[in-house]
């Protein structure tokens, strides 16, 4: 699982980014629209030189020569602000930018200017004047707006992200309040949950819905309840009547060889049924979480309690047991079920292995591990599947590794299979 981002930090991020793409966004633009608004000044600039240029010699009123004299004079004192004659004016006005060294400052820097050709009259005679005019660079203009641009950028992002949170805080309460009651919500206490009072819409639906929900949970939960206590009584009163029937019929003395074989088989039967009975009532407690789970388990003392109960077993299959149990080891959980969890899986030891074959029981501080030979690995995919039969014994009642697999999962617990150098390894990690 990747790194975890509350909901608030992933919509200030995406808000984040999209105003910095505007913000990147805009600085071309500011160019482009400063270059703009530049050269039209720039050009009506120019129109209005060469309007002046036009009345100034037309209010002289001298003569063609004297006319042509200044001219000329003004040709010579502004190169770039040329006046000519024409017999044929320009069809059109021309505007135009071009780069050259500027006359009027030292060095050899070029520079850009805005250029204009127009028509012009003098004393009723057609001239073209050409007028030029220095390009002050936009760059630092625009520059400077981006700086400016970008103060306030970062000045409302971090604002927008202090009254986010501060705001978040107050918004979000009501949510933060209802994600706590959840968390501390337990099914078998079948009590209601009391939301906390809140006029933002989608909240309000939010706790309603839940109650609904949790009202519904809590019902069903009573009568799954009900129902597996109800069946599980109802089924071992006729199963134990049934049984102590076949143990006084076992106890006649009248029975014929092949009457006792049937009568034995019948018994078998119905200590196996009494046994499926308990254990499929055991997962139905567990599954509706009915086992207190605070307890401080001794998980060593009760691994060698049930090693101790199981040496019987042992011997009638001449297993030798081997054992390595770290002293102190405490968890937290429930004890019966602790105590279930390490019977079933040295009981399953016991039925997978061959007499005269070894058994190893190993507990540490994070782990622990029931090992017992083997010819074959397990299939995997039929392990903790109710009444899955994976050996001739039929002792069993086919649900002792889903029991353990309950009892994990109950407790936050994993249990892995493996199999390794002719071994089955059956290791719970806390």
């Amino acid at each position: 699982m990747g790194r975890m981002k509350n909901l608030l930090q992933k919509s200030l991020k995406q808000l984040t980014i999209y105003a910095f793409i505007v913000f990147a966004l805009s600085v071309p633009s500011y160019f482009i629209l400063v270059e703009w608004i530049w050269l039209e000044e720039l050009d009506e600039n120019n129109y209005l030189i060469a309007e002046r240029i036009e009345r100034e010699f037309n209010e002289q009123n001298i003569s063609e020569e004297k006319l042509i004299e200044n001219i000329q004079f003004w040709n010579e004192v502004q190169p770039v602000s040329q006046i000519k004659y024409t017999e044929q004016p320009l069809e059109q006005d021309s505007l135009y930018t071009i780069i050259r060294e500027n006359s009027n400052t030292t060095g050899e820097a070029m520079e850009r200017f805005r250029g204009l050709k127009t028509n012009i009259k003098i004393n009723n005679r057609n001239y073209v004047v050409v007028v030029e005019t220095n390009v002050e660079e936009t760059e630092e203009t625009v520059g400077y707006i981006a700086m400016v641009t970008l103060f306030f950028f970062l000045i409302l992002v971090i604002g927008f992200w202090i009254l986010n949170r501060r705001l978040s805080k107050k918004l979000w309460q009501p949510f933060q309040d209802t994600l706590q009651k959840l968390k501390s919500f337990q099914l078998n206490s079948e009590e209601q949950i009391d939301f906390q009072k809140t006029d933002i819409i989608e909240f309000v639906e939010l706790n309603e819905t839940l109650d609904k929900l949790i009202q519904h949970s809590i019902v069903t939960y009573k009568n799954q309840k009900e129902f597996t206590e109800n069946a599980s009584h109802e089924l071992q009163t006729p199963l134990a009547i049934l049984k102590n029937k076949v143990d006084i019929l076992l106890q006649n003395n009248d029975l014929t060889e092949r009457q006792y074989h049937i009568a034995e088989e019948m018994n078998k039967a119905l200590i196996r049924s009494s046994r499926i009975n308990k254990n499929l009532l055991l997962l139905a407690k567990i599954g509706n979480s009915q086992f207190d789970r605070t307890e401080l388990v001794e998980f060593d003392a009760l691994v060698v309690q049930s090693m101790e109960g199981l040496q019987e077993h042992f011997k009638e299959k001449n297993i030798s047991v081997g054992s390595s149990i770290q002293q102190g080891i405490q968890v937290k959980g429930n004890s019966s079920l602790t105590d279930v969890l390490i019977n079933n899986l040295i009981i399953n030891a016991i039925r997978y292995t061959s007499p005269e074959e070894a058994i190893r029981v190993i507990l540490s501080k994070s782990d622990f591990e029931v090992r017992n030979s083997g010819v074959q690995a397990l299939d995997t995919g039929l392990l903790y599947k109710r009444f899955s039969k994976m050996s001739a014994d039929n002792t069993g009642s086919g649900l002792g590794l889903s029991i353990v697999h309950a009892i994990c999962r109950l407790h936050g617990w994993r249990i892995l299979y493996s199999f390794q150098n002719n071994e089955h390894i059956f290791s719970v990690t806390f």
